[in-house]
């Protein structure tokens, strides 16, 4: 474990003065009682504030919502899920051995804890400074290069202000189906706006992606029926 560490630390860019912390990053609750889930929960707030700082410093014309946006891409568990296989983190975060043979080291939520309790670890080795060149690192690229009317809303927030708009309840969700093995699930959700008596279904190989499709679906068919005249036009 100590070599693969090291190469972590490497890609990482940042050395541990105290290694157990980063040890203890990289435990899934699964595998004992001193796991990551704290250092998770700090790393959130890491994350957060400093992605906060990057796009205050980068979109100096934007407003509060735009920025929020665009940190929600960015934060969100896939973005984060992609930066943790990037960095090998499926070779050295440590499982039960029932939940490695279930497929947990390439588990979505799984790397993207890691990658947050990681964070949390190098905040408390280094303080904010190296947790937020750690989070620069990660991210400045993709900040960089891109421009705010590239992060539309995303299709729940839109339909939610577009039922608001017009004075209706907002959607319900609930998952309907899953499939699949635990590394590898597909699910199935259900977005229903009883007051106007539509469901709408929708997949994905996670939770949120799946709520998302059928957000889509729901708005898509809403906005297809709002036309002058219709009874859903306010």
């Amino acid at each position: 474990m100590d070599s693969r560490l090291a190469a972590l630390q490497s890609r990482l860019g940042y050395r541990f003065n105290e290694e157990a912390l980063l040890e203890r990053a990289l435990r899934h609750r699964s595998y004992g009682a001193d796991h990551n889930e704290r250092l998770e929960f700090l790393g959130d707030a890491v994350l957060s504030l400093t992605i906060s700082s990057l796009l205050f410093e980068r979109f100096a014309g934007s407003d509060e919502g735009d920025l929020t946006r665009v940190r929600a891409h960015l934060v969100r568990e896939d973005s984060l899920h992609k930066v943790a296989l990037s960095l090998g983190l499926p070779e050295v975060v440590r499982l039960s051995e029932g939940e490695a043979r279930g497929g947990g080291a390439q588990r979505v939520s799984i790397l993207a804890d890691a990658l947050e309790a990681v964070i949390g670890a190098t905040f408390l080795d280094g303080g904010f400074d190296a947790a937020r060149t750690l989070v620069q690192r990660m991210f400045g690229e993709i900040i960089a290069n891109t421009e705010i009317g590239n992060w539309s809303k995303d299709a729940k927030t839109e339909l939610q202000e577009w039922l608001q708009a017009r004075r209706l309840p907002v959607p319900g969700y609930r998952i309907t189906a899953t499939r699949g093995q635990a590394h590898a699930q597909t699910f199935e959700v259900e977005c229903a706006v009883p007051a106007l008596s539509l469901t709408f279904s929708g997949e994905g190989r996670s939770r949120r992606l799946a709520e998302q499709e059928a957000a889509r679906r729901m708005l898509d068919s809403l906005k297809a029926t709002d036309q002058p005249g219709s009874p859903l036009r306010s």
